[in-house]
């Protein structure tokens, strides 16, 4: 991995900077809309285990690793784009090809639950 590419969430700065230590050194997380970003960034970088650990325990039965990793390696994720967000929830479209090359949009408003000082996916509403 090359952590001097620009971070795949859109922020401008580069990866080493911005997702990075919240993916792969348990920095945690400050805000839902930070945890928003690191997770689109975790599924460009097929890390299963980072979303399914930032997934919150009352949703982990409806989901698995091998799911997440098989939806994070099927789609060809490019690009992030933040509509709106409060403190526990973000609103967001998630740009991607499918595994046709087809573009797709995921549009999603997300709700987050700080849980023992670390923010938590909880569920979303799609549009």
């Amino acid at each position: 991995m090359i952590k001097t590419k620009p971070c795949p969430c859109g922020s401008e700065l580069h990866l080493e900077n911005c997702c990075s230590p919240y993916i792969y050194d348990g920095v945690v997380v400050p805000t839902a809309e930070k945890l928003m970003r690191s997770r689109f960034t975790a599924y460009c970088l097929q890390n299963a285990d980072y979303l399914y650990n930032t997934t919150h325990v009352s949703q982990k039965k409806y989901t698995n690793k091998s799911d997440i990793l098989a939806w994070a390696k099927s789609n060809t994720w490019q690009k992030l784009e933040i509509l709106n967000f409060s403190e526990n929830t973000v609103e967001f479209k998630a740009y991607y090809l499918d595994e046709n090359r087809k573009p797709q949009i995921h549009h999603e408003k997300s709700t987050f639950i700080n849980f023992q000082d670390a923010w938590f996916y909880v569920d979303g509403k799609f549009y």
